[in-house]
């Protein structure tokens, strides 16, 4: 069944995730901040609209994205840039969304909102809220949780994909910490096909974390992206090293939709990407 879907911020993930629901014949509405931008989409064939936020409150943007059945938020926190006006702009998405007689709404999170935590953490861990950032994600979250229709919470491991190989990362002199530490981390082609279900399933609702199966070290998954791309080994710092860290457990989701990783491997996927790059 053709589903009608608006995606607010088509960056790199969500140009990828709008080319997939084209390619599914499915309705599709974006929005960039890039004038530049929006010129590059409507040559792709992708309606494409601008949207700046946080929005004015005395000009409020009445736009298509916000009358589709299904609305994606895929926004960056910017937190890392010094901005802690992510709940803010995710309200103001959900009361558009809600004027705009949207049914269903899946905002893109992340699962540093478990920053702090050690071990097996999972949607029920009590989160450290004495953490900024931690803080932040949540009161987003909240937001959303406010959406009057059904709402949909993502908890996204760190993406790697297309343009985003790890080994990328190593250029450079660089020392990492917490060598032991386990990667939490996934495909953009599964993050991608997480949302094509999640789309799909008409009573899905409430939060889901979203990972990779690969349970490995830091150091053997970074050494093994400097030997796809036939570079130095990386060096780690032992000396502040706290041991494995925290490893995201994403059974709820996995026990919800039926979608079938296709980089469940990512040490596999390292290898096989290498003449992508």
């Amino acid at each position: 069944m053709t589903k009608s879907v608006g995606i607010i911020g088509c960056g790199w993930l969500g140009y990828a995730l709008a080319k997939k629901l084209l390619n599914e014949k499915h309705n599709v509405a974006v929005t960039t901040q890039s004038e530049k931008k929006k010129q590059k989409l409507f040559k792709d064939n992708i309606n494409a609209e601008l949207l700046t936020l946080p929005i004015n409150e005395y000009e409020p943007e009445v736009l298509s994205v916000f009358s589709q059945k299904i609305l994606i938020i895929s926004i960056t926190p910017g937190i890392r840039q010094g901005r802690s006006d992510y709940p803010e702009k995710v309200a103001q998405i959900i009361k558009m969304a809600e004027l705009g007689k949207v049914e269903k709404v899946i905002l893109l999170s992340t699962t540093a909102v478990y920053n702090g935590l050690t071990g097996l953490v999972d949607e029920q861990s009590i989160l450290d809220m004495s953490d900024n950032k931690v803080a932040i994600i949540c009161a987003a979250e909240d937001e959303a949780r406010e959406f009057l229709g059904t709402t949909v919470i993502l908890r996204l491991a760190g993406l790697v994909g297309p343009e985003r190989h790890p080994g990328q990362f190593l250029q450079g002199n660089k020392v990492f910490a917490e060598p032991k530490a386990f990667i939490n981390l996934i495909h953009q082609d599964d993050v991608v096909g997480v949302i094509m279900e999640i789309i799909e399933a008409e009573n899905m609702s409430g939060t889901y974390n979203a990972v990779s199966a690969t349970e490995t070290s830091k150091q053997h998954y970074y050494h093994a992206a400097a030997s796809a791309l036939s570079l130095p080994v990386p060096e780690f710092s032992f000396e502040t090293s706290m041991g494995s860290g925290k490893r995201i457990n994403d059974a709820k989701l996995r026990d919800s939709i039926a979608y079938q990783f296709i980089h469940d491997d990512l040490i596999v996927w390292l290898n096989k990407s290498v003449a992508g790059l």
